[in-house]
């Protein structure tokens, strides 16, 4: 394996003009800098990364931990967080908690061991599991996306959850469904809480009392979901139109929707929050709301790449992007 004094040689420079010709860290001729890249090409040399982190303090990873990797969600939102990184000259490592905290746990321990720069973080527990699990403040720049916790003072970037709900909820609304249903997200989770709480401000601000036996949590998962609805199309007065907390779930829904023999829009019109790839590919085609997912994918990086840069100690800074209702077929005026 080809070393810098190979290099050197080759080019018949100094080891120390290749180090400033590969890494820009001071000023080399062209003529010297075509030399040494010339040697690195026919000698195949690599750097090494590990003594450069050692020598700069620097590894030029990012590590992203996804709360389930399996929802569409957080598979485009990672492809924006690699672009992003990539652009700026970092890589990412990836890791994914599957909702489950201790597993998070134990990826953020591995983190903090392998030195990463940053931490893009979805998280998964509730604010009290940070804290008794010592996590409060995590020893490097962080970021929180899609979710939040206030026992974490940390960069952020979110959707206003609470308002995609809201305009879900309201659509059916205005369609003049009043039995409206919901199946929810898990209510220690921020997006769990926020959108749980847009779908009750929407009845409430109709003068709609929700019906207990339609409102039930899927847990942002898919399974969950399609049990909890099969059990409320079992109910003898089922909602007429219900609004999913996320897209996993909203698969499970539509699977109970059509193994019950029901109908949508014609029984049941449905709304969710998280638009995706298979939501014109269903029959009907989906009604959602669409979250900005490759704006939030940049602004976590640019927040993350600033906050390495800058001093610690400055007030984390919250970013909030708004959704947008995608009308489709998915929903239809009550019937007589």
């Amino acid at each position: 394996m080809a070393t810098i004094r190979d290099v050197a040689r080759q080019a018949q420079v100094s080891t120390a003009t290749v180090s400033a010709a590969l890494n820009s860290s001071a000023y080399v001729s062209h003529d010297l800098k075509a030399r040494v890249f010339a040697a690195v090409e026919a000698l195949g040399y690599a750097p090494s990364g590990i003594a450069k982190s050692l020598k700069t303090g620097k590894t030029r990873l990012l590590a992203v931990i996804v709360a389930d990797i399996s929802n569409p969600f957080f598979t485009q939102l990672t492809n924006a967080l690699e672009t992003a990184a990539y652009d700026r000259g970092y890589s990412l490592v990836l890791c994914n908690s599957d909702e489950n905290f201790e597993r998070e746990r134990h990826h953020l321990n591995l983190i903090r061991a392998q030195r990463c720069d940053g931490l893009v973080l979805a998280p998964t527990g509730d604010a009290e599991a940070y804290q008794t699990a010592g996590l409060g403040s995590f020893p490097m720049p962080t970021v929180l996306i899609d979710r939040v916790l206030d026992s974490w003072p940390a960069d952020s970037v979110t959707i206003d959850n609470e308002s995609a709900a809201f305009q879900a909820t309201n659509y059916v609304l205005d369609l003049g469904h009043r039995s409206v249903g919901t199946i929810s997200g898990p209510p220690h989770v921020s997006t769990g809480a926020g959108r749980l709480a847009g779908f009750r401000r929407a009845l409430a601000a109709r003068g709609i009392k929700p019906d207990l036996t339609h409102v039930r949590s899927g847990d942002f998962r898919e399974d969950v979901a399609y049990s909890a609805m099969r059990e409320m199309l079992a109910l003898k007065n089922p909602p007429t139109a219900v609004y999913v907390a996320n897209n996993l779930m909203l698969v499970g829904v539509m699977r109970a929707i059509a193994e019950a023999s029901f109908n949508c829009p014609g029984d049941v019109s449905v709304v969710s929050t998280d638009d995706f790839n298979w939501s014109t590919a269903f029959r009907p085609r989906l009604t959602t709301v669409r979250q900005p997912v490759r704006e939030m994918g940049l602004a976590a990086v640019r927040l993350l790449v600033d906050r390495i840069a800058r001093a610690a100690d400055e007030p984390a800074k919250r970013l909030v992007l708004q959704p947008t209702l995608i009308v489709r077929e998915s929903c239809a005026p009550i019937r007589a």
